[in-house]
């Protein structure tokens, strides 16, 4: 049994029965043949259907973004914003999927060299709740339209808004089945990943779960793309626009309340201009309002889970104990509802939780630096390699940096977002591969090569 949970009120929405080992068997089983048949189906189409699924979206725009609020606690604001994101992806992919999937002329040795993108079967998605509509979007749409089944695992506190999507696709007329939701438990998910059906595995999440479904895909031999966690570091040069790089990191790293894993979790500030830095940082923080995430006024909401905020509080104490200096927030009120106030941890060093760990919640670090050698060095420091940031008004300097910082995106004078025309992922153990792009479109594909002989014309 799975339940979603209002964490503004603490307050049960609904509950949902997990699939029994029976119809989880019949499940699969089906996707055989679904899988089967929406193969053929031409590409075009598969991708002109791309248009009804982003009209949908935003005809339910209103209706979506309040279930979004109410499962995970996020702004009303930001849930629309998400969907919109939604219908951006579905719009980018229906305008470029024919020619990312078209056959390539090769020049080899062959009267004449193809490549095919050739679809696999069913490919599991196994996704997080931080971005309920958004995660489960940019697996299954490119999945789908190179003309893949996709199997949605979402996470147990938003069932409501995986069968949401599920009936949305149907709605735009996809064939029953071509997007499942699967509301399985934990000990279900080996089973699905032995099905001779499912070809591939798609997981957003922490490192430890990367690794548990890494190592279940690789014993049967099945590909896997990775999205796990991030420590971002964002460097504050000495040049910086201090105006800019503190409203830029405050906005991402309290956006859905600093649960998202590409957020600004350590900044590394040039020692010259800490202390004004963080008194624009505080200054940021002060215009905003936590409450109610259903209030249009408030942009602040609560932790998702009770879990989380308890671990959020853990990092934080321990930090302090380890010689961190608080200069706001830090305690957990004692009123209902699953809210952290924003918080700010300066004098912060590698050996604290808030360096060497992923801080999901609005926790700003501040890390002194006395240069570019010693910002480098901390930044790296970091079992996490997802996205980074730069500030400095020499561009140069900055492009010179972004190479040397271990990272799979790095954005310069603005914080790290996700965009369906650029190719988004991490490298060390924030996973592989990637989303997106035309790169996200052929990760779940059989690169198929075609050759015809010289001799044979």
């Amino acid at each position: 049994m799975f339940e979603s949970i209002n964490p503004a009120t603490e307050q049960v929405l609904a509950q949902y029965a997990s699939m029994s080992a029976e119809a989880l068997t019949v499940a699969l089983e089906e996707v055989r043949t679904t899988a089967m048949v929406w193969s053929r189906v031409e590409v075009e189409l598969r991708a002109a259907m791309l248009e009804r699924v982003a009209g949908l979206l935003d005809a339910k725009r209103e209706e979506f973004a309040q279930l979004i609020t109410a499962e995970v606690g996020k702004p009303i604001a930001e849930a629309r914003a998400e969907l919109d994101k939604c219908a951006l992806l579905c719009r980018y992919y229906a305008e470029h999927a024919v020619d990312f999937l078209a056959d390539q002329r090769i020049q080899s040795g062959a009267h004449e060299s193809v490549l095919s993108y050739e679809p696999l079967g069913a490919v599991l998605g196994i996704m997080p709740w931080n971005f309920p509509f958004w995660q489960v979007f940019r697996f299954a749409v490119p999945v789908m339209t190179a003309g893949n089944v996709a199997l949605l695992k979402h996470a147990p506190n938003t069932c409501g808004c995986a069968l949401a999507i599920e009936a949305l696709f149907v709605e735009a007329g996809y064939p029953q089945g071509v997007l499942r939701a699967l509301l399985i438990e934990i000990n279900q998910i080996e089973s699905v990943i032995e099905h001779d059906a499912v070809q591939g595995v798609a997981l957003t999440g922490s490192d430890k779960a990367g690794a548990a479904v890494a190592a279940l895909a690789g014993r049967v031999i099945k590909k896997t793309v990775l999205e796990l966690g991030g420590s971002d570091p964002y460097l504050i040069c000495e040049d910086a626009d201090l105006d800019l790089a503190a409203k830029k990191c405050v906005q991402s790293r309290l956006n859905n309340c600093g649960q998202t894993c590409i957020s600004a979790k350590r900044l590394l500030v040039h020692r010259s201009v800490l202390e004004a830095f963080t008194e624009k940082v505080l200054n940021e923080i002060a215009q905003r309002r936590q409450g109610d995430p259903a209030v249009e006024a408030n942009d602040l909401g609560p932790m998702a889970r009770a879990d989380l905020l308890v671990n959020l509080q853990r990092q934080v104490d321990a930090s302090v104990a380890a010689g961190a200096r608080l200069l706001l927030g830090g305690e957990t009120p004692q009123d209902v509802g699953l809210f952290y106030p924003p918080s700010v941890l300066t004098d912060v060093r590698p050996g604290m939780p808030a360096f060497d760990e992923e801080v999901f919640g609005p926790v700003v670090t501040l890390i002194p630096v006395a240069d570019d050698a010693e910002a480098i060095s901390l930044a790296n420091q970091s079992a996490y390699g997802l996205g980074a940031a730069v500030f400095t008004q020499d561009i140069e300097r900055a492009k010179r940096l972004a190479h040397q910082l271990e990272c799979g995106a790095c954005f310069i004078n603005d914080f790290v977002k996700s965009d369906p025309r650029l190719p988004f992922g991490g490298i060390k153990r924030s996973g592989y591969g990637r989303e997106m792009s035309a790169l996200g479109i052929r990760e779940f594909v059989n690169v198929k090569t075609v050759c015809v002989a010289v001799n044979s014309c």
